[in-house]
């Protein structure tokens, strides 16, 4: 079935009424459909579960202490439904929460910082992502999690730096052989050294590639 055919379904946990109401009209708009929205993340699991929803949105700190119950009710959500999407929407970097979230499971999951959407059509299309079991992260994000030395990139070799550079540029594997005259094989060699040297484990999720390149485009030199 297409988009237009099935609406994809969104719960919402968002302890500001204001911003809750803005993004359910803002679903709306962008064809999804809200199967609910809560100003606390109790009982994320079953709520998420009885609303059939395909993508949780969760802010971070959330009632009664205001501290990590969304981003811990996130984490719940990736154990115990790996197949729904999760972005978390906050104003607040939490590196270490941040870095679980990505490990944990299968499945979308994103994090971006409220005050850096520019735009709702930007927002829509995080959904959409993270829905199709993409992964969007903010710069800043990958900024505390890409934080081992000084330099992340500096124990990458001329090679595996040209290869994460042609990452960057959107190339697959196989474009990236054929470009810089080489095997496949030796460029998935590369890559697993480039994820290796930067500490990006293999969790079974998609997310390494796009923390390798965000990681390239913060800590590049280069204009």
């Amino acid at each position: 079935m297409t988009d237009q055919e099935t609406p994809l379904r969104v719960i919402l946990f968002e302890d500001s009424i204001l911003l809750r109401e803005g993004l359910v009209r803002l679903f709306a708009e962008a064809g999804f459909e809200t199967a609910g929205a809560f100003d606390d993340a109790e009982d994320v699991v079953a709520r998420t579960r009885d609303a059939g929803a395909q993508v949780a949105v969760l802010d971070v700190r959330m009632p009664p202490t205001f501290r990590d119950e969304g981003i811990r009710a996130a984490l719940a959500l990736r154990a115990a439904l790996p197949e729904v999407g999760v972005l978390v929407l906050s104003q607040y970097v939490e590196g270490v929460y941040a870095r679980e979230l990505l490990g944990a499971g299968e499945g979308g999951v994103g994090y971006l910082l409220k005050d850096r959407v520019t735009s709702l059509e930007e927002l829509s299309a995080a959904v959409r992502q993270v829905g199709r079991g993409g992964t969007v992260l903010d710069p800043r994000v990958v900024q505390q999690l890409m934080r081992t030395g000084p330099d992340p990139l500096g124990a990458l070799t001329p090679r595996e730096r040209e290869v994460l550079e042609s990452m960057a540029e959107g190339r697959s594997n196989v474009a990236i052989a054929g470009q810089m005259g080489i095997g496949v094989g030796a460029v998935e060699k590369n890559i697993s050294a480039i994820f290796a040297k930067l500490g990006l484990e293999d969790s079974g999720t998609a997310h390494r590639r796009v923390l390798a390149v965000l990681a390239y485009v913060q800590n590049d030199p280069r204009p």
